[in-house]
């Protein structure tokens, strides 16, 4: 399983060259999450927020980095501002996935 360490390293090369290109953060959050490193991932998500607040997909992933790390409440609020985002810039795929996972929150029981 050498291919996500492979991709966290090469973004992580990216992003020292590209420190605030927010697609860069994005990736790099992205391959954290992959290889199950979710803080390192909620570090880069907000990041990625920092450098292009209104890029939905990246509230998106932070609300499923919280979720993995185990921050259902922090999940939702960042799944809510998501959705807030994704409505504003007219991104009604993400807009769905997000209402999908802030709803089966929602209903989960702990």
């Amino acid at each position: 399983m050498s291919e996500v360490p492979d991709r966290i390293s090469e973004f992580k090369e990216v992003a020292e060259m590209m420190p605030d290109d927010p697609v860069v953060r994005f990736g790099l959050a992205g391959a954290y999450l992959d290889a199950g490193q979710a803080d390192n991932a909620i570090i880069e998500y907000k990041e990625t927020i920092r450098l292009k607040p209104d890029y939905s997909a990246a509230h998106r992933g932070l609300g499923r980095a919280l979720e993995t790390a185990g921050r259902r409440a922090l999940a939702m609020a960042a799944y809510r501002k998501g959705l807030e985002v994704a409505a504003q810039t007219g991104d009604l795929q993400t807009k769905k996935e997000i209402e999908v996972f802030l709803r089966r929150l929602e209903t989960a029981r702990d």
